[in-house]
């Protein structure tokens, strides 16, 4: 007996010292990462290889929002991305059930089979909210580009890290809580919190929140169950947005269910093309109509509405039906869409006609100003009609009005693509031009010694100038595109007074009566020119994807070469003057890490074989009096040329640089730069006759609201002037 108690006894010894020695080991593999370092570098690496390890998948979306709105103005309807709400309601809910489907690196096609909720005219959620939903939480960027995330490969370079506890899952798995802030104060930098796993150094859950344009946003993801196949993808999405914009207060949160239902983790081959990308975007040629029954939605849901999301369906159904019995006054009902159409975007759609969407008529971001050109104020209308076949029928108007030059301009682009797996089209464009003056000027130009050069100094009378072209163009390869077509201008002098002549080298030896009659021939003439022109176009390796019938080009990782000839024949359709004009450019947009890039064009032009009195108006480089832009309305165009360059030499070579970065300069200074989205540099380089060379060099910086450049020129390294450009860029992003 005493035997067996001293056997039990020793037993229990030894399991204590057993139990000693694993507890001891599992400390000391917790005690190894109390600091945050060798976590967070684990996680970072691990980062690298996870964030490319799904190549495809497919799932079931489910997303609930819920909306309190606070407080609203008549502002309110100027966020375009907002709903308009009814009267005296402030609560909503809306619900959507979608096919989802993700190709590497970055592709989101969603398809939404059923909507409901008392949202007027909801269907998928608007692009603020999507961007939410769809990320790839081991990518070194957030929202499409928009934050940096703290598991990027240079993370530590923006953020802070700190280890808040370490504890044990169900499966006696080591788990360590992690927090991160932003050194700096920038809106592309947030703060959160993960869990990293021990075992793998995947991450189970991640939480950022921060600002983005004027939305306050806190974002937690769950990924799925470790070990499973969903374990590097999201599961489930609670999102809490709150706006305060001008007085419109929201309260936006947001739920979202992922049900996946086919994972690839081996990157697919595309037998078609490897520049073939529609099978990433298979969901986009799905016209089906998609469910509105609130019904359907009991076997949709992941989990069962509240009582207070119950009480928002039957508030509003109740309210719905008060405000049909109640009596609107017609004139309140007139002057409420008459407001909406002056500061509301508009998008009139009919099955039968197409679809109409202008911008607000009352929109102060229509606006930009630089010193150079000073105010402009623009408006664009679109028409889009789509035919059986996916053949598309667009116009788009165009009109605005320059302050400083005080000239309205305006455009009609239209367009029927009637061969839409080519590309092939039928494009007319008419409108009224920039005013130029005519070449008879040039000759005084090349007489005069570039060190007593000034253009400021030369009368010059200008011509009016209307234009109407036709083009046909088609896609002959991938990324090859020839476009013919005929131009044609029809010029006039804008003052006819006697006084205003312009300076034309006539034969001395005729009599004074002669001349003075010549000279008020060419005054009140109207000069025509009319003739054929061809462009070539060529992006090699042109990614696309197929939207049903219809080609739709995306991207290429090689320039894109643009050759550019027209050639203007006297006599033919009453053209009074002959010419020869050749352009060629290159411009390519490179995107470099991080939210880097750099853009740059080339090109160059050059008039020959002119008869008598002809135009210099180079089509790829030319004034711009309204807005208009490259990629950020300011870059690939000179912003402190005067106008009456362009048209001043024969031939012109030139050269266009950006580069764009979150953080340049301004990271060091006040915590108001976190308003900067990003900073820029420009450089703009111009050598023609007279100028040799002419030099911008700028520093720009991007926000929500607006963009800003400022510059720096130079006129043969010497007359340094300095201006600005000012752009407006509100919801535009």
């Amino acid at each position: 007996m005493n035997r067996d108690r001293f056997s039990i006894l020793i037993i229990f010894i030894v399991l204590s010292m057993c139990e000693g020695i694993v507890a001891q080991e599992s400390k000391e593999k917790i005690e190894s990462y109390t600091t945050v370092r060798p976590v967070i570098g684990n996680t970072i690496e691990a980062a690298k290889i996870y964030g490319e390890a799904i190549s495809e998948y497919t799932a079931e979306l489910y997303i609930k929002t819920n909306f309190d709105i606070e407080s609203r103005n008549i502002l309110f309807r100027l966020i375009p991305m907002f709903f308009k709400p009814k009267r005296g309601v402030n609560q909503y809910i809306a619900e959507s059930y979608s096919d989802l489907h993700y190709t590497a690196p970055n592709i989101y096609d969603q398809k939404v089979k059923a909507a409901t909720g008392t949202i007027p005219r909801f269907g998928a959620p608007k692009g603020l909210t999507l961007e939410y939903f769809h990320i790839n939480i081991y990518g070194s960027t957030l929202l499409y580009d928009k934050l940096i995330s703290p598991l990027a490969a240079n993370a530590k370079k923006y953020y802070e890290f700190s280890l808040d506890s370490v504890f044990y899952d169900e499966n006696d798995i080591v788990h360590y809580k992690v927090s991160y802030e932003p050194k700096k104060s920038s809106f592309q930098l947030v703060s959160g919190e993960m869990v990293i796993s021990s075992s793998n150094w995947t991450v189970r859950s991640l939480t950022f929140y921060g600002r983005s344009e004027f939305f306050i946003f806190n974002n937690k993801i769950e990924m799925g169950e470790l070990g499973s196949d969903k374990e590097l993808l999201p599961v489930c999405y609670n999102a809490h947005i709150y706006m305060n914009f001008l007085g419109n207060k929201v309260d936006g949160n947001y739920y979202v269910n992922l049900d996946y239902e086919t994972i690839e983790t081996e990157t697919k081959k595309i037998k078609e093309s490897k520049y073939d990308l529609s099978k990433s975007y298979k969901f986009s040629t799905d016209t089906c109509s998609y469910s509105t029954d609130q019904d359907i939605f009991n076997k949709f849901r992941p989990i069962e509405l509240s009582e207070e999301e119950k009480n928002i369906y039957t508030q509003y159904s109740q309210d719905s039906a008060k405000l049909d019995k109640s009596k609107v006054k017609k004139n309140r009902t007139f002057w409420g869409d008459f407001g909406d159409l002056l500061i509301s975007s508009n998008t009139f759609r009919s099955e039968q006609f197409g679809n109409v969407k202008f911008s607000p008529l009352l929109n102060p971001f229509m606006l930009s100003f630089s010193g150079t050109n000073g105010l402009s104020y623009k408006q664009t209308i679109k028409y889009n009609h789509l035919f059986n076949g996916d053949r598309l029928l667009r116009i788009v108007p165009k009109m605005g009005y320059n302050f400083k030059q005080r000239e309205f301009y305006w455009s009609v682009n239209s367009s029927l693509e009637y061969w839409p797996q080519k590309r092939g089209s039928i494009r007319l464009d008419l409108g009224k031009g920039n005013p130029l003056y005519a070449s008879a000027a040039l000759k005084e130009f090349s007489d005069t010694p570039d060190s007593i050069f000034d253009i400021k100094k030369f009368d010059l009378e200008y011509y009016k100038n209307y234009y109407v072209n036709l083009y046909h163009s088609i896609e002959i390869t991938n990324g090859l595109t020839v476009e013919v077509g005929l131009v044609s201008h029809r010029r006039k002098p804008v003052s006819k007074n006697k006084s205003e002549k312009p300076n034309i080298d006539l034969p001395v030896s005729r009599n004074s009566e002669d001349v003075e009659e010549e000279i008020e021939e060419k005054i009140n003439k109207t000069y025509i020119s009319c003739g054929p022109r061809v462009m070539l176009s060529w992006t090699p390796g042109q990614y696309y994807y197929m939207n049903g019938k219809r080609k739709i080009n995306l991207h290429g990782n090689y320039p894109t070469i643009i050759f550019d000839y027209e050639r203007g024949i006297k006599g033919f359709m009453n053209s009074t003057g002959g010419y020869e004009k050749l352009e060629l450019e290159v411009q390519q947009y490179i995107p470099l890490s991080l939210m880097k890039s750099v853009s740059y064009r080339l090109g160059g032009g050059k008039f020959t074989n002119q008869d008598q009195l002809f135009f210099v108006d180079f089509a790829r480089f030319t004034k711009h009096n309204l807005p208009i832009g490259w990629k950020d309305e300011i870059g690939g165009v000179f912003q402190l040329l005067d106008g009456r360059w362009y048209n001043s030499s024969r031939h012109y070579i030139r050269g266009h640089v950006t580069y764009e970065s979150p953080f340049l300069f301004l990271r060091h200074l006040t915590k108001e730069s976190r308003f900067v989205l990003n900073e820029r540099l420009y450089l703009n380089v111009l050598g023609m006759k007279h100028l040799n060379p002419y030099v911008e060099m700028g520093y720009g910086i991007g926000t929500h609201i607006f963009d800003l450049g400022l510059f720096l020129s130079s006129t043969n390294w010497k007359d340094f002037k300095f201006g600005f450009e000012i752009t407006f860029e509100l919801f535009s992003r």
